[in-house]
């Protein structure tokens, strides 16, 4: 049998998750990624789906925008300072280049508090050049390079703002994660009760959530109108900032920082661990998520960009400025070009909306 005609057995399509994205080396696919994805509008409905979209997954960092919004309605953006680019930090999953790594120390400064403080633990910066600086200068990474620190910053920022004890924040009984909790429930229109839950990467909990509730919470994002004030305020005030500093959302390369520079904050993305990434479009109203059931970022990366391509919503120069991401090369440790990530065929052509 050709190599680029591969057994029907292994490829047979799966309703549940079909293939979404393939990696190509030479002419033939070499692996294949199955995910579900789901364009949804702010009443719920399904515009567009692939596989189950009922079925939950862990949003991870896809949902950090939803978190953020306790911090600007306890008004603890206001009493301590925040900025659009504060803001954005809270929404992002930084890099851990100086300027991220500054601007959450001097949050923390403002707050009284200091980097032992955050829960979030430590890990090299994502971005090579800052990790490799801190190499050379005998430094190990500590709590300010974590990519969640600005989050944590700004959870702690309404705990300190409301007069609750600072100590236990990343607590599922704490407070300020009750009110997370509160907020994820109504944006995604889930009672999270009895959800599956357990730690995120950074120690706060996460739960599971159908993967259309992830794209209707992105659509309200987009379009808060089915939203109370003021948390509409909040939601519009969040947006605002998430697509003004994509910087501060991810850093230099990262897909995120790109894709919301290149539409100038039209369309609003965010990705999160093990292959989930979700994306709000205000012009349009829609939301949309995707994950990748095997945990690739790669993929997702490739979903998301082809999602976006297919309803429209990328022009000329957007899809120049995510080449990067549209196909992203294979290559040969010499630097050859080896193959590609491709969206497969399934992503050109949507499931029937139930």
């Amino acid at each position: 049998m050709p190599l680029d005609s591969p057994d029907s057995a292994v490829s047979a399509p799966d309703p549940a998750a079909p293939v979404l994205v393939e990696r190509l080396r030479g002419g033939a696919v070499e692996s294949r990624h199955r995910g579900r994805a789901v364009v949804a509008d702010r009443a719920g409905r399904v515009i567009a789906r692939w596989g189950d979209v009922d079925a939950p997954c862990f949003p991870r960092s896809a949902v950090k925008p939803i978190l953020a919004l306790p911090l600007v309605e306890s008004g603890a953006a206001d009493a301590f300072g925040f900025d659009d680019a504060d803001i954005a930090l809270a929404c992002g999953s930084h890099a851990g280049q100086p300027a991220h790594v500054e601007r959450v120390a001097a949050i923390l400064a403002r707050l009284g508090l200091e980097p032992g403080h955050l829960a979030c633990g430590g890990h090299s910066p994502f971005h090579g050049p800052s990790a490799e600086a801190l190499i050379r200068a005998g430094r190990a990474p500590g709590p300010l390079h974590d990519n969640c620190s600005g989050k944590h910053a700004g959870m702690l920022a309404t705990a300190v703002h409301l007069g609750e004890p600072v100590a236990g924040y990343a607590e599922r009984t704490h407070p300020v994660q009750q009110r997370c909790l509160g907020v994820l429930e109504q944006l995604t229109v889930q009672d999270l009760g009895d959800a599956a839950w357990g730690r995120d990467g950074c120690a706060i909990p996460t739960y599971a959530v159908p993967l259309g509730g992830l794209a209707v919470a992105m659509a309200r994002f987009a379009d808060p109108i089915e939203l109370p004030e003021p948390r509409a305020a909040a939601v519009e005030r969040v947006r605002h900032a998430w697509g003004a500093e994509p910087f501060f959302v991810a850093g230099d390369g990262r897909i995120d920082t790109v894709a919301m520079a290149a539409t100038g904050g039209r369309i609003l993305t965010k990705g999160g661990a093990e292959g989930v990434h979700a994306a709000a479009v205000p012009e349009a109203g829609l939301g949309i998520a995707l994950k990748i059931e095997d945990g690739a970022g790669r993929a997702a990366e490739v979903a998301l960009v082809a999602l976006l391509e297919g309803l429209g919503l990328l022009d000329t120069a957007a899809l120049s400025a995510l080449t990067a991401f549209r196909r992203p090369s294979v290559r040969t440790r010499n630097g050859l070009e080896a193959g590609a990530l491709v969206p497969a065929e399934a992503l050109s052509r949507p499931q029937d909306a139930p």
